[in-house]
């Protein structure tokens, strides 16, 4: 629309091109909040649309819901910052809990061998991944496909294909244990809050984080100031391993069981999720509050669609695919465009 003919248009553009002048700082403090007022309204929404969305009971589910998912999107945070993807988080969470249950099941190992075996396998898997990426300069698009082949070839080769039922206690614990007795508070939610504060605070308060930063916004900036991203680059697909690893095992947990496959929603829910809350695909911009709030945002549109019994169950994930879109949408109209982005 041609705002010169049209005086409704161009005194509305001058109204909103004054106020970003006048109010700069408030203004982008505001839109900068774009994911936490979609989260807010999807709560008013369901909260009016069904009588259980806001007891106690379901605020719980949402939260034991989100607890997995959160412990992978911490280090999909750390890869996405640096304008990266992992692809293996999955198959690299699959293996791992094949790992343990099969070091308890068919060795007799005694813990916290299965554990630590299990993490060991996930931090050595997001090595490789980060040392060809590093090393020889491939995408890690390229590489962390690859290791998703092979830590599902492993999975498939040490399962034979069944489920293993018999998990250890501390998987049992950390995935289905409450504090204080049968209805204390879930491990599960403990587990993911420790991963995503650790992991917020390397971010934040490090020399590391802060070269995570300096590596996503502009790789060559980042070289001339002396930083080695590569071995950043290496790290980070390490820390992604490790939280793949450690999401694996506390789902085994939760599942009380290990698949002979990995679940596959979980690659596009975690990279969904944090991408979300704020976190830029290019890099260089988010962090894990934004992170955070994606997951709530995630979590709650599921949680409340499967609340409302007169939405057709198999029409369940083509509303969530198109609300999504939407939000995403308006996330990054109002909280994700840089000076930078402005002139594209």
């Amino acid at each position: 629309m041609d705002t010169s003919t049209n005086p409704l248009a161009s005194s509305l553009g001058e109204r909103i091109r004054d106020l970003s002048a006048t109010h700069p700082v408030a203004i982008r403090r505001i839109t900068s909040l774009a994911p936490v007022w979609t989260l807010l309204a999807m709560f008013i929404f369901f909260g009016l649309a069904s009588p259980n969305f806001l007891t106690v009971r379901n605020l719980e589910n949402i939260l034991r819901q989100m607890s997995v998912l959160a412990v992978f999107a911490t280090g999909m945070t750390f890869v996405l910052l640096l304008g990266e993807i992992d692809l293996s988080i999955a198959a690299v969470a699959g293996v791992s809990a094949m790992i343990s249950a099969t070091l308890f099941t068919k060795s007799g190992a005694a813990e916290p061998i299965p554990l630590l075996a299990a993490l060991a396998a996930a931090i050595l898997a997001g090595f490789i991944s980060g040392f060809f990426s590093a090393r020889f300069r491939i995408p890690t698009f390229m590489t962390t496909l690859a290791m998703q082949l092979i830590a599902g070839g492993m999975t498939t080769y040490l399962s034979k294909g069944r489920v293993i039922t018999q998990i250890t206690d501390v998987s049992e614990f950390l995935g289905s244990g409450r504090i204080g007795g049968p209805n204390g508070f879930p491990v599960i939610v403990v587990v993911a809050a420790t991963s995503l504060l650790v992991g917020h605070l390397v971010l934040r308060y490090t020399r590391f984080g802060r070269y995570i930063y300096m590596t996503g916004a502009s790789k060559p900036a980042a070289r001339l100031a002396g930083v080695n991203t590569n071995r950043i680059l290496l790290m980070v697909l390490t820390i992604c391993g490790f939280t793949a690893g450690l999401a694996g095992v506390v789902g085994m947990g939760r599942l009380h069981s290990a698949l002979p496959d990995a679940i596959p929603s979980y690659l596009m829910d975690t990279i969904g999720a944090v991408v979300l809350g704020g976190t830029s695909l290019m890099g260089g911009r988010g962090g894990i509050p934004q992170t955070l709030v994606g997951l709530l945002i995630y979590i709650t549109l599921r949680n409340g669609l499967d609340n409302i019994p007169t939405i057709d169950i198999y029409l369940r994930d083509f509303i969530t695919g198109w609300v999504l879109l939407v939000a995403l949408v308006i996330n990054t109209v109002f909280a994700g465009r840089t000076e930078r982005d402005k002139t594209i």
